[in-house]
């Protein structure tokens, strides 16, 4: 092996419902699919026993239950499956710096300053395997190359295979050597490369491009002309093996946010009102814990017949409080038509930066300011100490604890947590 092939994609087998087996042995060699188990949900994992009966991840619920009947349906743990990814990251962190996730089951790592410790980059994924089987007691397939296409093809290929007969091992570990590459590489469908999704997979084949060695062969113009001038040239370097981006650790976060698909479409405004409170106290949240600032909300809608839109606004300063952030997104929210039916709401906060250290300030609870109306307000600086307060008391006592008083129900505080509803509702 060269000194070349330094770029491992290591990738966990069925992570969710391998998570869920491993907490409950009693579903072990049982069809189990983790998503949103209500009719709108869809499949976030499946093990390999309901992949025999041809369930896919990202596939509707309703189709899924109607191929494997039979299968546990289970809503998923988001919490559970952080958990396990940390304790996954402090494997990796053994051999290499170097990691990039990119997703709690996935991530990219740069082995290329091990060696002298742990050996050949093949030696090192099998180590990376033995380890977390070891400490976590689940199974992981490893992709070897020099750049991180072929790393991450190379893992889906080192993976189980589902049959009607039973699940077929894997190799586990896939190098993909230089001299190989392209005979790796080009019987592939064109959609393994990044940047193809389904409509550009469906425009290409209507040009008899359907494997990414017909898509090497087509003239870099034409393909400009087929889907634009940057994507052309950015599938035409993919097709020939062509990538350089390096693995890159601690990926700064673009955005925050929340979004939730509803059982039944929304045509009531006060409802929608009281979904972007619960969204923007979740987010904000989120901001506060991970030591992030942003100055862009955003509010997403999906309609019943899936027509989507989004509305912005770009504040001078950073959104202070949760309360800021509630008032920018309704806003945002008002200006749009929802009673013909909201099938998806989100709100986001993005153009981000840290979060200006208060370490040591007092809290400002009554810093008030009284404005030219005459009514006492909070300023923002108490709003900003009252969310300092507010997750104090959850982190001691509980998310549910505490929180906006417009989300106090029947069934009390619906507090929007992070993963719920991630595929959609449950039943």
């Amino acid at each position: 092996m060269t000194a070349t092939l330094d770029i491992l994609h290591v990738d966990m087998d069925a992570f969710f419902a391998a998570v869920e087996v491993l907490d409950d042995p009693k579903l072990l060699g049982l069809p189990v699919i983790v998503g949103g188990t209500g009719s709108r949900g869809v499949v976030a994992s499946c093990s390999y026993e309901a992949r025999a009966t041809g369930v896919r991840s990202a596939m509707s619920m309703v189709e899924a239950r109607h191929r494997c009947p039979q299968a546990t349906v289970l809503p998923g743990r988001h919490g559970r499956y952080g958990e396990v990814s940390r304790l996954l990251h402090q494997v990796f962190e053994v051999f290499t710096p170097l990691i990039e996730p990119i997703a709690l089951d996935e991530a990219f790592l740069d082995v290329s300053g091990g060696h002298r410790l742990f050996g050949s980059s093949l030696e090192i994924a099998e180590a990376i395997r033995t380890r977390v089987m070891a400490d976590l007691k689940l199974s992981c397939s490893v992709g070897i190359a020099r750049c991180k296409l072929l790393a991450k093809l190379a893992s889906r290929a080192a993976k189980p295979i589902a049959s009607a007969s039973g699940t077929v091992a894997g190799p586990g570990v896939v190098v993909v050597l230089p001299e190989h590459e392209l005979e790796f590489l080009h019987p592939r469908p064109v959609s393994d490369l990044w940047g193809v999704g389904p409509r550009t997979a469906e425009r290409l084949a209507r040009y008899g491009i359907a494997t990414v060695g017909d898509l090497a062969k087509v003239d870099p113009a034409h393909l400009a002309r087929l889907v634009g001038r940057a994507a052309g040239a950015q599938l035409h370097e993919l097709a020939w093996a062509r990538d350089d981006r390096p693995v890159v650790p601690g990926r700064p976060v673009k955005s925050v946010g929340h979004e939730e698909t509803f059982a039944i479409d929304v045509h009531d405004p006060e409802q929608l009102r009281l979904e972007v409170v619960r969204m923007a106290d979740a987010v904000n949240r989120r901001l506060r814990a991970s030591g992030l600032q942003g100055r862009t909300v955003t509010v997403k809608l999906r309609y019943g017949d899936f027509t989507t839109i989004t509305r912005s606004h770009s504040l001078r300063r950073p959104v202070a409080s949760s309360a800021e952030l509630v008032k920018t997104a309704e806003a945002l929210l008002s200006g749009t038509e929802v009673h013909s039916g909201v099938r998806l709401l989100g709100v986001s906060v993005s153009s981000l930066e840290a979060r200006a250290n208060g370490a040591g300030e007092q809290l400002a609870l009554w810093d008030l300011a009284e404005p030219a109306d005459g009514q006492v307000h909070a300023a923002p600086a108490a709003r900003a100490d009252l969310d300092a307060v507010v997750d104090a008391i959850r982190e001691r006592y509980g998310t549910v604890s505490v929180g906006p008083a417009a989300l106090v129900g029947g069934s009390g505080l619906r507090v929007k947590q992070l993963g719920d509803s991630q595929w959609g509702p449950s039943e």
